[in-house]
């Protein structure tokens, strides 16, 4: 008989597992989506750098993703009869300013800065610090600290940065210097890691699209008056091109990317989902290989196996 009895609560056990396999597989591949579409959003910065100042750049996309935010939220909201908390800051206004000041208001411009000073190989390279800081944030601010096995794919994920980038040669670590466009990189990660924890800790609450939509619109007014100054200063070159460009990102890294980045936290946390941030520049090397026709050599191969295993190893047997 209690064999009998045993069995319900097995199944619901296997159940429970599968369940949890399959959530942080979809934490996976939204991660990966996020960071697949920053990429080209980097490369369209790096690109653009001469037409546009990085803080107009920064508010013609979240000009453009914010009636798509809206109608989304709208939709959401009506779907599933929230239209008050959805649409609301509420008690959460303070961790949703504190979003749109780190993730849209600064981190936005101060990447799109960066890459007006440094080059792609050292941005991607500093990029690589992102899980360890956010690992540390999530720990002092929220309580969350890295697993073994997340610290541990995290080293292993910036071990395969540096053969990224380095191309296998350490006269890569020896002619490297640290230049101003460098200091803003490390700025720009930290600010994005800020983002990520506050994140996490509203969306035990909230959805995705909520916290991602409010945060942007209660980022762009700071962005819109920043854009207006520099502008009279540093006016944007318009062309077809130019505005081509920044429907691009306005839709696909902006919505599309924080929406996927946001949803993955949910599901990995802010330091497990931080692990896959470093398949950015993996992407990045291989839309220079498909798009611009970079090569990509043995080192681009290592590398991106490290980078990839790296983050499917730290995301194997969750959080602490």
């Amino acid at each position: 008989m209690s064999n009998s009895r045993d069995r319900p609560a097995a199944g619901e056990g296997e159940a429970q597992d599968r369940e949890a396999r399959l959530n942080t597989l979809k934490g996976i591949i939204l991660v990966n989506v996020a960071t697949l579409t920053w990429a080209t959003n980097i490369t369209l910065g790096r690109s653009l750098r001469d037409d546009i100042g990085p803080l107009t750049l920064a508010a013609g996309r979240f000009a453009l993703a914010a009636p798509v935010f809206a109608a989304l939220l709208w939709h959401r909201s009506v779907e599933s009869h929230r239209f008050v908390e959805e649409h609301r800051p509420g008690r959460d206004r303070w961790l949703l300013l504190g979003m749109a000041l780190a993730g849209v208001v600064a981190f936005a411009p101060t990447l799109y800065l960066a890459l007006r000073y440094t080059t792609a190989v050292n941005a991607t390279l500093i990029n690589g610090f992102g899980p360890l800081i956010t690992g540390l944030l999530a720990g002092l601010l929220i309580g969350e600290p890295m697993s073994r096995r997340q610290v541990v794919g995290a080293v292993v994920a910036l071990a395969g940065i540096a053969v990224l980038i380095s191309g296998g040669s350490t006269a890569f670590l020896r002619q490297a210097a640290v230049n101003a466009g460098d200091l803003i990189v490390v700025g720009a990660v930290t600010l994005w890691a800020i983002y990520s924890v506050l994140g996490r800790r509203l969306m035990h609450r909230r959805s995705a699209l909520s916290a991602t939509a409010l945060s942007s619109f209660m980022g762009l007014p700071f962005l819109a008056l920043a854009a207006v100054c520099e502008a009279s200063v540093l006016p944007p070159s318009i062309s077809p091109r130019l505005l081509l460009a920044l429907l691009y990102i306005g839709v696909v890294p902006t919505v599309g990317g924080f929406l996927a980045w946001n949803a993955g936290v949910r599901r990995l946390g802010a330091s497990g989902a931080m692990v896959f941030y470093n398949t950015l520049p993996l992407y990045g090397a291989l839309l220079g290989y498909f798009v611009l026709g970079e090569p990509v050599g043995p080192a681009h191969l290592a590398g991106g196996v490290l980078v990839v295993g790296g983050a499917l190893w730290a995301s194997r047997g969750g959080r602490n």
